[in-house]
């Protein structure tokens, strides 16, 4: 089975964005084209796409929706229009760091070209730039899956949490992508997938994917995990990430915390998968990572059927924070950082690039 792309930028200007309806899988495999900002702020907040790399590259070709209709106006009126679109996607979701590193990224491009290009002529370095942005997401995925893939070993069982996969970036994962090159390098993997209360995305998603790259793969439920841990099925958990402060800390999707404390009462070594523009070197903790509330209907009303009664309190957090005391190590498109900690975090990332030159 081939993976349908995650996102895809169809034409070139005016164009449109093309996503894969991540809401609709497993059963479904259909596409939403986006034309305009709302209709992209509307995918983002409705998960149509999700994982912290694919917000970032929806994010970056956002821009360029946004600015469609600003070509004819005058350099003042395209900047502001610039500013409302960059400040709409922002809004969208609040913890995925990518998100702000790839809107960022698109407004210091449109402020060097100004004044030596027109407002058409800055969309259409803007669009370059989208690709880019792209083009480098999947080189990053790519080599985090070789450096990874060094970590485990033939025979090993292998938990997963989530989908971080090439449905959560532009191609190949993050997580997945270790496990999908030790595959491709001839190891005989088992994958444990944890379902993911309460949208399923490791059911729904994970599963799906490992299923087409004929990976071996159980599906359990999130409760699950500590006896498959405590039968020995499992030699090492991989997540990736949405945020990753200096000192190490880790916001992943909920449920990430409580797999690492699990794996650290049974000597299971756990590792994260994330490009460096998930690391926020600007937090010196997880303290500091704004965490998404989600609407209470996703546990009372889950996929459409009332399993809580009506009016119950319900507390709904998207993600959760593993402190870096948790996590064996962190592999990025340069390799693994090991031990975790500011020190390696600053050593690794402090004087790199955030463009990718990918070895």
């Amino acid at each position: 089975m081939t993976i349908p792309r995650t996102l895809e930028w169809i034409g070139e200007l005016p164009g449109v964005l093309r996503l894969l309806d991540q809401t609709r899988l497993p059963t479904e495999v259909c596409y939403r084209d986006c034309e305009t900002v709302d209709e992209l702020v509307v995918a983002i907040r409705a998960l149509a796409v999700r994982g912290a790399p694919a917000i970032g590259c929806a994010a970056a070709y956002g821009v360029c929706l946004g600015l469609r209709t600003e070509v004819d106006r005058d350099e003042a009126a395209f900047f502001a229009a610039l500013n409302d679109c960059v400040q709409q996607l922002a809004a969208s979701r609040p913890t995925a760091v990518n998100l702000f590193w790839a809107l960022e990224r698109m407004r210091r491009t449109a402020e060097s070209q100004r004044g030596r290009l027109p407002p058409r002529g800055i969309l259409e370095r803007l669009l370059q730039e989208a690709r880019a942005i792209e083009a480098e997401d999947r080189a990053m995925c790519r080599a985090i899956g070789r450096h990874g893939a060094a970590l485990l070993k033939d025979g090993d069982g292998v938990l997963t949490h989530c989908n971080a996969g090439g449905l959560a970036t532009s191609d190949f994962g993050t997580a997945l992508a270790v496990i999908f090159q030790a595959n491709k390098d001839g190891k005989q993997l088992h994958v444990w997938v944890d379902e993911t209360r309460p949208l399923l995305q490791g059911a729904r998603l994970t599963a799906w994917e490992l299923m087409a790259r004929e990976v071996p793969c159980t599906l359990i439920c999130d409760n699950m995990a500590a006896q498959v841990m405590r039968s020995g099925r499992l030699q090492a958990v991989v997540v990736g990430a949405d945020r990753i402060a200096a000192n190490g800390d880790v916001a992943n999707k909920i449920g990430t915390y409580g797999v690492a404390v699990l794996a650290a009462a049974h000597g299971v070594p756990f590792y994260v998968a994330a490009p460096s523009s998930t690391f926020d070197l600007s937090l010196d903790s997880g303290d500091r990572i704004p965490i998404e509330q989600r609407a209470a209907e996703e546990i009372t009303h889950g996929f459409g059927r009332q399993t809580a009664p009506s009016g119950v309190t319900v507390y709904n957090p998207a993600f959760d924070v593993t402190p870096a005391s948790l996590v064996r190590g962190m592999v990025y498109e340069h390799g693994v950082i090991s031990p975790v900690n500011a020190a390696t975090l600053a050593a690794a990332l402090g004087s790199r690039e955030r463009r990718a030159d990918v070895v």
